[in-house]
């Protein structure tokens, strides 16, 4: 699923943040500033925007606005589509890669899952929390056609994924309550979650039982298994794993031992960031 699909909302609170962040930053650089908030609204936009639409949210001059998209564009850390919309540019990947290689959570997944050899045909990813999304930070597309292709920064809703519910499980009932109350729920299909207290019962659930379920609210056809990773704090999760699997091709064994498996590979991937109690 590409999540330019996916509906346009206003500039997340997690923008806004960083924002008066920097702001506030005593000898901050003003262009370094605006430039940073620029990217930030480009990061969270579900299409690419236009310049007007730009100049709104960061409530500055259009000029200003197109100067900055001008030297972004050249560095690459912008692109310029032929409507004259703009989006995040490829050397944002570059760096993100250059982040990733270094942080041990990714290295220990990737790791892993050629170790264990948990689902060898079935995609697993990784998720770590954003708000009230989930942004993924690793995958492997498996061999079986989802007819959605996973990718390092694809952001969904946690209240559809399987790996957000994981990852919102980990928190109190009022701080996941905090975080879609501030976005609301968005489903992406028919049968994702749209209440918060059917959410709520969700999480319980998952608390209890140390799994989570996407039953096609991320996608028709689609069921996926999701469970918490956990660091040395043993506090709130650190990230999730999910592994997705086309529905018509699995029994109720074949349910049971998907999660059984993203169990066993996010308690490793636990005991290897060092979570006391953590087991494979």
């Amino acid at each position: 699923m590409d999540a330019g699909r996916l509906r346009k909302r206003a500039l997340p609170k997690t923008a806004s943040t960083t924002r008066n962040r920097l702001d506030s930053v005593k000898g901050a650089v003003p262009a370094v500033t605006r430039a940073t908030r620029l990217l930030d609204a480009l990061a969270h936009a579900r299409e690419p925007m236009p310049l007007s639409e730009l100049t709104r949210q960061l409530n500055l001059p259009k000029s200003t606005v197109h100067g900055l998209c001008t030297t972004l564009v050249q560095a690459g850390l912008v692109t310029r589509f032929e409507n004259g919309t703009y989006h995040l540019g490829l050397h944002i990947m570059d760096l993100a890669h250059a982040f990733l290689a270094r942080t041990d959570l990714t290295v220990q997944f990737a790791k892993l899952w050629d170790s264990l050899a948990l689902l060898p045909e079935e995609t697993i990813i990784l998720s770590v929390l954003d708000g009230a999304d989930v942004v993924y930070i690793a995958c492997r597309n498996g061999s079986r056609p989802l007819g959605v292709g996973f990718r390092i920064g694809m952001r969904l809703p946690a209240n559809c994924t399987a790996s957000g519910k994981a990852l919102l499980s980990s928190l109190s009932p009022e701080r996941v309550g905090e975080l879609m109350g501030a976005a609301g729920l968005r489903p992406l299909t028919r049968k994702s979650v749209a209440e918060l207290a059917t959410l709520q019962r969700q999480l319980a659930l998952v608390r209890k039982r140390g799994y989570s379920v996407d039953d096609e609210e991320t996608r028709d056809g689609m069921i996926c298994f999701g469970a918490p990773v956990f660091d040395s704090s043993r506090d709130e999760a650190v990230a999730g794993v999910g592994v997705s699997l086309l529905k018509a091709t699995v029994d109720q064994s074949q349910r049971v031992l998907a999660a059984q498996a993203v169990k066993q590979m996010a308690e490793a991937l636990s005991k290897s960031m060092g979570a006391p109690g953590a087991q494979t």
